[in-house]
């Protein structure tokens, strides 16, 4: 299939390399519209891209007679209306995560694609993360025995003196860090154990202090600023509105537990520990994405060094969206590509862990899912 792409976000944090992959990648593939709200970013986008439409309505890039593949790349409270639209008017669709607001909006964002038989994308990366495909394939063969307890760290520390962004708003946000890498810990656990988790238990909080107000920028800027200045000290300060920090115990139906630890904090940094461990009946699995390693232990010995893989980079547009999308329209399936159906689930299970962490106590996913 020929791809003629219309991009929704075109010029921000996500779109910038999104849209480099497609420019390098061999398939038949070309970018035809963009949308941003930024004039002079998207004029030098369109340069780059050769795009015949620029323009700040999404619906614009929706409508376009020659875009049959949309990228909706927006902060998340944006998604909805654009997924939709793009189901009406038969345009397959790459949405980013949490696909929306919550998880009422997924599921309808998820049924009207459907319905129409078109196929989707949402860029869930960990999937493709060589050692959690290995992971997998451990797990398939039997080494691990029957998983009794799961444990994920997710720590993604921004700059001290990073500035306030849309991620940091609840108007735009769906759950802070619980939704943004909250969505990617939960669908590498339901990626590689292939079942959901029953109900959560969550204690949730922002942890940073207010941050240097400079407007409206988007991601990278936000990095950058707070890279080159010491402090937020600012004559503006807002403080998040969603969680920085949360700690979600759950629950599978078989009895299996698991936590997992997610924060943006800048003083909680990562690779102290193997990301994910997973613990089974049979031996425990140590997996360390940082450093691409997979430990195993089967006593109460010390875990031991068992594999070391590559980081799997690659052009992730090439190697594995279009070929995706490739299979669903070609009636073949989706494989273990994630969809929106994926983006469904994962937002019953960040909508849950928020509602605990507000409520207090146990939630469970079955309050969420609409099944």
């Amino acid at each position: 299939m020929q791809y003629r792409i219309g991009v929704i976000g075109a010029t921000g944090y996500i779109g910038v390399p999104y849209r480099q992959e497609i420019r390098s990648s061999s398939q038949d593939t070309q970018i035809v519209a963009l949308c941003a709200r930024r004039r002079d970013r998207l004029e030098a986008a369109a340069r780059e891209d050769g795009a015949t439409l620029v323009t700040d309505d999404w619906l614009k890039v929706v409508e376009h007679p020659d875009v049959n593949l949309v990228l909706v790349l927006t902060p998340d409270a944006l998604h909805y209306e654009p997924v939709l639209a793009c189901a009406e008017l038969g345009k397959h669709v790459l949405c980013e995560k949490p696909v929306g607001k919550d998880a009422r909006q997924a599921r309808a964002m998820w049924n009207a694609v459907q319905s129409e038989q078109l196929a989707s994308y949402v860029p869930f990366w960990g999937r493709y993360v060589p050692v959690f495909q290995r992971a997998k394939e451990l797990l398939e063969e039997g080494k691990l025995g029957e998983i009794r307890s799961v444990i994920y760290r997710w720590q993604n520390p921004r700059p001290v003196a990073m500035p306030f962004t849309w991620r940091d708003d609840a108007t735009l946000s769906a759950a802070g860090s619980i939704a943004d890498v909250g969505s990617h810990a939960y669908d590498v656990l339901r990626y590689i154990l292939g079942k959901e988790a029953k109900r959560v238990l969550t204690h949730a909080a922002v942890v940073m202090p207010p941050k240097a107000d400079l407007g409206d920028v988007d991601l990278s800027e936000a990095i950058e600023w707070g890279e080159k200045n010491s402090t937020s000290d600012s004559s503006s300060q807002r403080k998040s509105s969603v969680p920085d920090y949360a700690q979600i115990g759950f629950e599978y139906d078989d009895g299996a537990v698991g936590s997992i630890l997610l924060s943006h904090a800048s003083y909680i940094r990562k690779g102290f520990a193997p990301e994910l461990e997973l613990h089974g009946t049979r031996g425990s699995l140590g997996v360390d994405r940082i450093r691409s390693e997979l430990k195993f232990a089967d006593s109460t010995d010390p875990a031991e060094m068992l594999e070391s893989l590559g980081d799997g980079w690659c052009n992730r547009f090439e190697t594995h969206v279009l070929p995706a999308f490739e299979s669903q329209v070609n009636g073949v399936g989706k494989g273990d590509h994630p969809d929106l159906e994926d983006g469904y689930r994962v937002q019953v299970f960040t909508d849950a862990a928020l509602a605990s962490s507000q409520r207090g106590g146990w939630v469970d996913l079955s309050e969420f899912a609409g099944d």
